[in-house]
């Protein structure tokens, strides 16, 4: 089902999921983060900064900025290449997860308050 929205319907499904994740005192992500972090959690693994810059169209510096706050959140996580030492996978995490979940929870109940 492909729902119709204005841009003002989407832009207040948006703002009333993020308001209600600040009251909630969750990670404050930026946009960055947040496309990297859903990025790791809804595209096929594995992973790693270069391949995340490319999908995301930034450089790697920006993605390995956002990946320092997200692993200090505990939100991913990252762990060496077996098969090629000189490269990082970055995981999912348990913690991310939840956190995703959440917040995918609060758009929907913005999408039914609007």
């Amino acid at each position: 089902m492909v729902m119709e929205l204005t841009p003002n319907q989407a832009l207040e499904i948006w703002r009333g999921a993020i308001v209600e994740s600040v009251r909630r005192d969750s990670p404050d992500l930026s946009a960055r983060q947040m496309a990297v972090l859903t990025t790791v959690y809804l595209q096929p693994s594995p992973h790693t900064v270069r391949g995340l810059a490319d999908s995301l169209n930034v450089s790697k510096p920006a993605v390995t900025r956002a990946l320092d706050r997200l692993s200090e959140l505990g939100l991913v996580r990252r762990k060496p290449d077996e098969e090629d030492r000189r490269s990082v996978l970055i995981q999912r995490t348990v913690k991310g997860s939840v956190y995703l979940t959440e917040f995918a929870e609060l758009i929907i109940e913005a999408a039914k308050a609007d």
